[in-house]
């Protein structure tokens, strides 16, 4: 029996390739489900047969998911610079022509407007999915990869030992409304845009219901290190060979003039194409010329992506409303006629500050031009003045408060209108409460904006202390939730305790006090009472750390109201200091500060600036006659190695560098 599931899965892979990859499909849809049914049945019978790449296992799971483990991705993915005139192409062109000093091929290739995914294969067998992330490390996803029926689960042919491959994954247009119009009917919010719908789909608990999103997938990079051919275009059309499926809109072109024709095509033609498209990816053909060009700090220069222009539309403005946000900015926001741009139906559209408006000089009624350059939410560009009616009335920016009437104020230098009211203003309070939940801040799965706001309506919550309260029988008879998911809940809270704390310290919500500020903070100062109890000038002498942000600081920390909360968060155990320093950390680079160009091969260049700081040195992203060393890497950038010569900054290799702060180099 072992023999026949094994043959039948075999033959339904065939089946998904001729159809997904080829499109030339031999037998009737009926047929492949009876194959599938059967191969079901047998699986069924024989439990000891479980496979996680069956094609039985692409209809995902009802069991939710306790979250998405992190892994560091074998390359970084990397993003590309962007260009949006056809002068700029050509300059890359000419700038890649002259670095090279020889004749290149392009490949052209459609920017499908997704979520990145990095597929890694071993023997032939998917093993692992991971989004984008930081770049550096990503969520595996694989549970929710599988369910994509075009995503082979195991390669067919002479494929390598190990080999990755980077894509799109993407929700058609088709998949995008029918979702929309399913959950405008639920009174739901709408998804954006299939970009956003992808990305959130990707991440959900239930592999059952990415499943039933019908989410499709196009892959444009191969990596490893055994590639079936020296050119990128040359890997792509194995890799079609394996199973994995490659736009047949990609096209080779050895003149700059053909790359222009591919452009100017597309430019047009995209709008009739199934999924979404934002521009065109160029890459150099030749593996070697690639190698040779290298990368800047964020991206190769061996690549390009050109960005179509913003479509634009021509619609009337309805009104003008105000959101506030968790800070209590106040931010107009355009009510419009709907229009389609960009393939979606557009309402609204942001309009920013008071600036905009004055500037614009916008009234009620005017026609105005609305673009979506990969926003989310489209903006006003401009208005048309001939269609202005005679008695439109003027768009005055508000005084008060939308939300809780508190008058607005104003900063000096700032664009932004805010209320002061963070204490008694509802939209501040729950934002604070979801940002506190965020992933890059606590990041507790499950809290989303509308339970949230439900939790405060409720006054089952106030403030985010109040979370560590919560209790699954409060959570469970809240709608759309029920007893499983209020313990994933109540687990994820739990599991937010073991938080660092400079994560805890961005996730308060201190005005200014991002991401970075608070890993400065946190290194510098080690604590919340340190930072609660520093000076002016303690704070400011932090690196980059201002007059602004130390304000801030100091006008948080007087308040005894964010005291009471943090001793709160502290007594449900949230870490409110960074861990004593491991022993063997040194002052050795003290007062230096250190420029790092290039790629390693011990440390990432992340991992080389941790270890820049715990040594006692200043990280820094550009060369000044301030600078110590160049830390250089491969493929150093020629700008900085030029710039190092010019005011003779001394370079250092990753193995001098690791000798210099006694790490052995292997």
């Amino acid at each position: 029996m072992n023999e026949e599931i094994i043959r039948l899965r075999q033959e339904i892979r065939e089946h998904e390739y001729r159809y997904y990859v080829l499109n030339d499909p031999v037998i009737s849809d009926k047929d492949f489900d009876e194959l599938m049914y059967k191969l079901q049945r047998l699986e069924s019978e024989h439990p000891e047969s479980f496979d996680v790449n069956s094609p039985t296992q692409r209809v995902g799971s009802d069991l939710a998911s306790s979250g998405f483990s992190q892994h560091k991705h074998r390359y970084p993915m990397l993003s590309l610079g962007n260009t949006y005139s056809e002068e700029e192409v050509r300059d890359w062109y000419v700038r890649v022509l002259k670095d090279i000093n020889s004749e290149i091929e392009v490949v052209c290739e459609l920017k499908f407007d997704g979520t990145g995914i990095s597929l890694w294969y071993e023997n032939g067998e998917l093993v692992r999915a991971l989004t984008r992330g930081d770049g550096q490390q990503g969520d595996d996803v694989s549970a929710n990869v599988r369910t994509i029926k075009n995503i082979p689960l195991k390669l067919h042919g002479d494929y390598p030992e190990n080999v990755e491959f980077r894509g799109e994954i993407l929700l058609p247009w088709a998949e995008f409304d029918r979702l929309n119009k399913q959950r405008e009917e639920r009174e739901e919010p709408l998804f954006a845009n299939p970009r956003n719908a992808a990305s959130g789909t990707i991440k959900l608990q239930n592999s059952r219901e990415v499943s039933e999103r019908n989410l499709t997938s196009y892959m444009y990079y191969m990596l490893g290190e055994h590639l079936p051919s020296d050119t990128h275009y040359g890997c792509l059309q194995k890799a079609k060979e394996w199973g994995i499926v490659v736009s047949d809109t990609t096209r080779l072109c050895k003149t700059f003039d053909e790359v222009m024709d591919f452009i100017r095509y597309w430019d047009t033609e995209r709008k009739a194409l199934p999924v979404a498209t934002d521009g065109i990816v160029l890459k150099v053909n030749n593996l070697n010329q690639q190698k040779n060009l290298g990368f800047t700090a964020k991206s190769p220069r061996w690549a390009i992506a050109y960005k179509f222009q913003a479509e634009k539309a021509l619609t009337r403005l309805n009104d003008v409303t105000y959101q506030v946000g968790r800070t209590g900015t106040v931010t107009p926001v355009a009510n419009l006629e709907p229009v389609l741009l960009s393939g979606t139906i557009v309402k609204r559209a942001s309009l920013h500050n008071a600036d905009i408006i004055t500037g614009m000089d916008l009234h009620t009624g005017d026609m105005v031009y609305v673009e979506k350059g990969g926003e989310i939410i489209p903006k006003i560009t401009g208005v048309e003045h001939s269609q202005r009616d005679g008695n439109a009335e003027p768009v005055k920016f508000i005084d008060r408060c939308p939300e809780c009437g508190t008058e607005l104020v104003r900063d000096a230098g700032e664009a932004a209108f805010y209320c002061p009211n963070k204490k008694g203003c509802p939209p501040q309070i729950k934002g604070r409460i979801e940002h506190f939940v965020s992933r890059r801040a606590m990041n507790i799965e499950g809290l989303g904006s509308e339970t949230i706001a439900l939790l405060f309506q409720k006054k089952i919550i106030a403030d985010v202390s109040d979370l560590y309260k919560l209790t699954v029988g409060q959570l469970a008879p809240l709608e759309r939730l029920g007893e499983k998911s209020a313990k994933n809940i109540i687990g994820e809270i739990e599991r937010s305790t073991e938080v660092p704390f400079e994560r805890v310290l961005f996730a308060l919500g201190i005005r200014y006090v991002g991401e970075t500020v608070s890993k400065k903070l946190a290194k510098a100062l080690g604590g919340i009472q340190n930072i609660m109890n520093a000076t002016y000038d303690e704070l400011i002498s932090v690196d980059e750390i201002g007059d602004k942000i130390a304000e801030s600081l100091r006008e948080y920390f007087s308040d005894k109201d964010n005291i009471d909360l943090i001793n709160r968060l502290a007594s449900y155990g949230v870490k409110m200091e960074c861990p004593v320093t491991v022993a063997g950390i040194s002052s050795i680079l003290k007062g230096k500060t250190i420029v790092i160009s290039g790629t390693f091969g011990k440390h990432s260049r992340d991992e080389y600036k941790a270890l820049i700081e715990d040594h006692g040195g200043k990280n820094s992203g550009s060369i000044s006659s301030k600078t110590s060393f160049l830390l250089a890497g491969e493929n150093m950038g020629p700008a900085k190695r030029e710039k190092a010569d010019k005011l003779g900054v001394k370079i250092v290799s990753e193995t001098d560098f690791l000798a210099m702060i006694g790490e052995e180099s292997i």
